[in-house]
């Protein structure tokens, strides 16, 4: 299998792309390839993109269903050409190794039954994400496994009017794992670092940090819900540096897919691991106590918090660093709460 074209991340193609479901027609950026494969390329990239009569749901899709068997061979057309391109090694990776193809064709489409059909995500206040340019997304991080980052990757993939996709940023242990670490590097993580994060924000990118870390994702379960700290505020820093927006975001639901009861440190030290998570059915149940629980999740994007009117050098007053990370950190458990006082239940 020959190698992706790795093209250079502050490209003008990387910048601001637009996927080409969405419903007023912008297309996303065909990167051309040099040559006659330009013309092979693009009426693949026609072939595979959804369009009127191409299977979609809605009005269009009715009227493409009684023009025949076209629809599906559309769509076998463009699952063949997808995988020519694999194959040939046409299509384009960027520096951090981020495949938009991949993951917009492939990866969503293996987390969005997780997301639609077993957690049923109701999404909140996705406008209040940028139609254009940086902006660092805040949330809360919880579950013992990290599911809440992906399915906030697929609500903003799938629910923001202009098709933004979020970069987000992940531990070392995340690429130190096999398979774990090539899966997070095509769906655009990067390495939870300040110089990778202002890049990406600098481009004109959405990133997504949880600066709990592991301090959030491994906590008992009885203190589901109440924020670890947020370190010492490198988000926030990193932020004013790009002059971009900071977005919090507060999920529910992720706490009790795995509600964590204990945790066997020694056994975590030997695997090199940060906890080794004890539930009430893991490690009980083998392989079926790694079945997450069927909660009922809510993520709710809240109001921006602009930094672009503070001064360069605003990135280096520890006193700023300390009331914007409070103030960012409040704002996610003030809706946390609001939230856990409206919902029903736990799983419906």
């Amino acid at each position: 299998m020959a190698d992706a074209k790795v093209i250079p991340f502050d490209d003008d193609r990387s910048r601001a792309r637009r996927r080409p479901d969405r419903p007023d027609g912008e297309a996303a950026a065909v990167r051309a390839l040099p040559g006659p494969q330009q013309g092979a390329r693009g009426a693949e990239e026609a072939a595979a993109a959804p369009g009127p009569y191409s299977g979609d749901s809605g009005p269009d899709a009715e009227v493409g269903a009684g023009a025949g068997s076209g629809g599906w061979e559309r769509r076998l057309a463009g699952g063949l050409a997808f995988l020519r391109r694999r194959i040939t090694g046409e299509y384009e990776v960027d520096e951090f190794g981020y495949d938009e193809e991949l993951t917009d064709q492939v990866l969503m489409s293996l987390l969005r039954p997780l997301y639609e059909k077993y957690f049923r995500v109701e999404v909140k206040g996705v406008e209040n994400i940028p139609a254009d340019g940086g902006a660092l997304i805040v949330s809360n991080h919880s579950g013992t496994l990290p599911l809440d980052g992906l399915m906030m990757q697929v609500a903003v993939h799938d629910h923001h009017p202009a098709g933004r996709h979020l970069r987000l940023l992940a531990a070392d242990l995340v690429f130190m794992l096999p398979v774990v670490n090539e899966l997070a590097r095509k769906a655009g993580h990067t390495l939870a670092c300040a110089e990778d994060a202002e890049r990406l924000l600098r481009a004109g990118e959405i990133v997504g940090v949880m600066p709990e870390g592991f301090k959030g994702i491994g906590k008992p379960f009885g203190e589901r819900y109440k924020l670890q700290r947020f370190g010492r505020g490198g988000f926030v820093s990193t932020a004013l540096r790009a002059g971009v927006p900071i977005v919090p975001c507060s999920i529910v639901g992720a706490e009790e897919i795995y509600p964590m009861v204990g945790n066997a440190k020694t056994l975590a030290r030997v695997l090199g691991l940060p906890y080794f998570p004890l539930t009430p059915t893991f490690p009980w149940l083998g392989p079926l106590g790694a079945l997450p629980l069927p909660t009922k999740w809510t993520i709710q994007f809240g109001e921006p918090i602009p930094t672009d009117s503070y001064a360069p050098e605003a990135a280096e007053d520890p006193m700023l660093m300390f009331n914007l990370t409070d103030q960012v950190r409040e704002q996610i458990q003030h809706t946390l709460y609001k939230l856990l006082v409206q919902r029903r239940s736990v799983f419906f």
